[in-house]
């Protein structure tokens, strides 16, 4: 188990590592000047010297070679420095860390939701006997995934905002107003995971061993929900780590439609004034995350499956 663990470290620095380097070779490779649009920008550019833009540069350190620049940052960045802002000549770290918190209250709320609304989906579904509620309750993941985010935030505004005025549309007031964008980052996630449980379920009831625990006198709720739900979680746990990343990807979508603080308005304003230190900060954050929650997940197999455990020993 130790050397699982230490090999499952190893790689996620990798992905961190690898985040970071693609991370810095893209933003590089981009057209067009930060330090230009900050000092003056389009017309107002004219007013600014060769020497000023020398100077601003130099002190970003833009002015480097970039294989310098990449070894400088991410030496810095080993220290949890990503640089200073361009736009606003804020600690970029310290700009993204400090717009976390409402991003995150969002994503756990809606990472919750849509496992309840996925699993509920799923479980209902494989285990009513009545044909049309199976299909009524399967059919919805499908349908889940085809509805575009920003479509389902405008919706869920019009009708429980502007109709019914039960809850807030815009800001960060209150846990009142985590509701509707939790809820709109949770349908399709919640539906690929009901997706993929509702198959997983639908083989494990066709195995041979239901048969054997049945003859030997358990429940059908049981057998469905003990024996088959435990086998069949173990690929919809793996996706809930693969899709836990995209719901903070998801955010930027998510705060724009709501106006909310977060994550994704600092993405969405660093994109646009091309604030390269600020961007790389967030890219690496949510590769941070994601390997993190895949390290999480691949701890919590040995806990649902003994033969991992076996499989584990046995290559050890």
């Amino acid at each position: 188990m130790r050397n699982h663990v230490i090999r499952r470290i190893l790689q996620a620095l990798v992905v961190l590592w690898a985040a970071f380097t693609l991370s810095f070779v893209i933003l590089y490779l981009l057209p067009g000047d930060a330090v230009l649009a900050k000092l003056g920008g389009g017309e107002g550019a004219q007013t600014v010297t060769r020497e000023q833009l020398q100077q601003a540069r130099e002190a970003y350190g833009l002015n480097d070679p970039w294989p310098v620049q990449y070894g400088k940052r991410l030496l810095a960045a080993l220290h949890g420095d990503f640089g200073t802002s361009i736009a606003t000549g804020d600690s970029a770290a310290h700009q993204v860390l400090s717009a976390l918190p409402p991003t995150l209250a969002v994503t756990g709320l809606g990472l919750a939701l849509a496992v309840l609304f996925g699993g509920g989906v799923a479980l209902l579904g494989t285990y009513t006997r009545f044909r049309w509620l199976n299909n009524l309750l399967l059919s919805l993941p499908s349908l889940g995934t085809a509805l575009p985010v920003f479509w389902v935030g405008l919706v869920l505004i019009q009708i429980f905002s502007f109709r019914l005025r039960v809850l807030p549309a815009l800001g960060n007031h209150g846990v009142q107003s985590l509701v509707l964008p939790a809820i709109t980052l949770a349908l399709p996630t919640g539906a690929v995971i009901g997706q993929v449980l509702a198959k997983s379920l639908r083989t494990q009831l066709a195995e041979p061993y239901i048969e054997i625990v049945m003859a030997k006198g358990a429940s059908r709720a049981r057998v469905h929900f003990g024996h088959a739900l435990r086998n069949a979680a173990m690929p919809a746990l793996t996706l809930v780590g693969v899709v836990s990343g995209q719901l903070l990807a998801g955010s930027v979508v998510t705060e724009t439609v709501f106006s909310r603080e977060g994550i994704g308005r600092v993405t969405a304003s660093a994109v646009s004034l091309q604030d390269i230190p600020v961007v790389q900060a967030v890219i690496v954050l949510a590769a941070f995350f994601f390997v993190t929650i895949n390290l999480l997940v691949d701890l919590l197999y040995p806990l649902l499956d003994p033969r991992t455990r076996n499989r584990e020993a046995a290559r050890g």
